[in-house]
């Protein structure tokens, strides 16, 4: 390997680590610093948690349609998380989100739904790791929603984020009931205890 190899080489090896949040501060898109604990760095930081749990759903999904569906959300999420990301001062960043893609949600529910013993108990996450997988997306979901509806009040994030997101956390319910039935795992009722 000549100098001018090791030069190329260099080039291409970018530190993944850059030392500028040390003190606790980051950047948005737009180049403005807050603080790591900003309510718009909690929004979006909740979007990436739900991407990181959809992919670990997604990575042990069988069917090869939910697979498809989970790969599209995961990219409409950080679609999301990208327009967040955003300075607020500065023209708002619309994500590639409308009514369709609510639609399709929908859809996808009513499809799942009416394959479904109706609901007529509670029940709690689990009956097996991929159905409480599920139920972990449904409940960070829950919580990116109140997160990005406290920031809403804040600065307004665009139209369609908080219906997506409500939608997809009930997507993930039907799912968690779908997966449920189709893998044969029956669901774990609640029951009050009770009184003595």
């Amino acid at each position: 390997m000549d100098v001018h190899d090791l030069k190329l080489e260099k080039r291409r090896f970018v530190k993944i680590y850059t030392k500028t949040g040390d003190q606790g501060t980051t950047s948005l898109l737009g180049g403005k610093r807050v603080s790591k604990d900003d309510l718009r760095i909690e929004a979006y930081g909740t979007i990436d948690e739900l991407n990181a749990h959809i992919g670990l759903l997604n990575a042990q999904m069988e069917e090869a349609t939910q697979h498809y569906f989970l790969t599209e959300v995961q990219r409409r999420l950080f679609s999301i998380g990208s327009a967040l990301a955003c300075d607020p001062d500065r023209p708002l960043v619309r994500p590639d989100l409308g009514a369709d893609d609510i639609q399709l949600l929908e859809n996808a529910m009513d499809t799942m739904d009416q394959l479904l013993e109706p609901l007529r108990n509670f029940i709690l996450p689990g009956g097996d790791a991929l159905v409480a997988q599920a139920h972990i997306c449904r409940t960070v979901c829950r919580r990116a929603e109140r997160r990005i509806i406290t920031l809403d009040r804040e600065k307004p994030v665009g139209e369609w984020i908080i219906q997506y997101l409500n939608r997809l956390s009930d997507y993930f319910f039907i799912l968690s009931r779908y997966m449920a039935q189709s893998r044969k795992i029956e669901e774990i009722i609640w029951t009050p205890r009770q009184p003595k």
